[in-house]
């Protein structure tokens, strides 16, 4: 188990998988960063911190589950972490004598002053730490989906950054002070924020095709089915499925540019600029930062578990356009674009959903909660 020394903050994703829960702790960072420079910090994993290679095995356990029995995890999902949200949160002892003991033993290490958590099970744990006093240090949850699901601390979590005004409402009613809870949408890099100038428009329609880096998913079925006309082209971002990125290599078609794992967020930004539109799964964090460049969103595919409760908010919300794979995809993207009421509709529903955020920047929230750290 790695020794770590004394922080100002700590960052708490959970499994070394590159999930959002990364992604936003990355974020995090970054508008903590800008804030106080000099001070110390760590992300930190506590099951891949104490229990490394019992992580690598569950990780890959995680996505062959999701792959080859995607039901099964679906139901198992909403049964123990998404239909009890509303219910009595009860303990999860399990999971307790797992990685209580982990986070005790970082928290004693690093002594931070304030902890962000990017995912549920490090809040619960630090959550009944706080009830019990064991735990003084401020306590965040960054929530990187958009629901609550069971397994987030609430009781002892000092403040709460969620995506949207509906899951602000679920925290009052479980008993969290208004002035604890901010609605920032799910926290991006600040890097997206960024805006190029405008270049000559393209001929052809651009589609940003996002959704691959886990090897899951209909990617391949989907640019099939596209039906790709001579007005529109297609970038690829592939992630770590190199297996996707040969195969569309080696069909050189001239409409379809596949891309590898993108390290540079300025890049990934850049092609959100050039972008039309973007085709995705409804991860929070790729979706939210389609969102924050006003791009339309079509769904695709969901994996089961979280997406799928996503899509479902996301399209109550109507923030996304959910493919009919039973119909062409590719003429039902040109139906859109040629449909005014359906994107006047879309950009409608989108300020909305801006409207109802926080006027202050994460950053400036973040300053907010440090402050307050200072004074206790």
């Amino acid at each position: 188990m790695k020794q770590l020394q004394p922080l100002d903050a700590l960052f708490l994703p959970f499994l070394q998988i590159p999930s959002g829960h990364h992604h936003v702790a990355d974020a995090l960072i970054a508008e903590y960063k800008s804030i106080h420079p000099s001070h110390h910090y760590e992300k930190v994993d506590i099951f891949g911190h104490g229990y490394k290679n019992l992580e690598k095995l569950v990780s890959s356990t995680y996505l062959t589950w999701i792959k080859y029995f995607p039901k099964g995890y679906d139901r198992l999902y909403s049964y123990l972490v998404y239909r009890q949200a509303a219910e009595k949160r009860t303990r999860q002892w399990h999971y307790e004598s797992l990685f209580r003991p982990v986070l005790q033993k970082v928290l004693k290490q690093s002594e931070p002053k304030i902890l962000f958590f990017t995912h549920a099970l490090p809040s619960n744990m630090a959550s009944i730490l706080k009830q019990k006093g064991k735990l003084h240090a401020i306590t965040v949850n960054v929530y990187t989906d958009f629901f609550v699901n069971s397994l987030w601390g609430i009781a002892g979590i000092d403040y709460h950054l969620v995506p949207t005004s509906s899951m602000k409402q679920f925290l009052l009613q479980s008993g969290v002070q208004d002035n604890k809870i901010f609605v920032t949408g799910i926290p991006i890099h600040p890097d997206f924020y960024c805006t190029y100038s405008q270049q000559s428009k393209q001929a052809s329609r651009q589609l940003l095709v996002s959704g691959g880096s886990l090897g899951t998913g209909g990617m391949e079925r989907l640019l099939a089915e596209v039906h790709l006309s001579s007005d529109t082209h297609v970038y690829v971002l592939c992630g770590h499925n190199e297996q996707l990125y040969q195969k569309l290599v080696s069909k050189n078609d001239r409409h379809i540019t596949p891309l590898r794992y993108l390290t540079s967020k300025q890049r990934i930004n850049q092609l959100y600029e050039q972008a039309d539109a973007v085709i995705t799964k409804p991860g929070g964090v790729t979706v939210s930062e389609c969102l924050i460049k006003r791009k339309p969103l079509f769904i695709y595919d969901a994996l089961p578990g979280q997406e799928r409760i996503n899509l479902h908010e996301l399209t109550r919300l109507g923030l996304v356009q959910q493919i009919d794979k039973n119909k062409a995809i590719g003429k039902q993207i040109a139906d859109y674009f040629s449909d005014h009421h359906k994107q006047q509709q879309f950009y409608k529903q989108l300020n909305r959903y801006f409207q109802n955020m926080e006027t202050d920047s994460v950053a400036t929230i973040i300053e907010q909660i440090t402050a307050e750290e200072r004074r206790v």
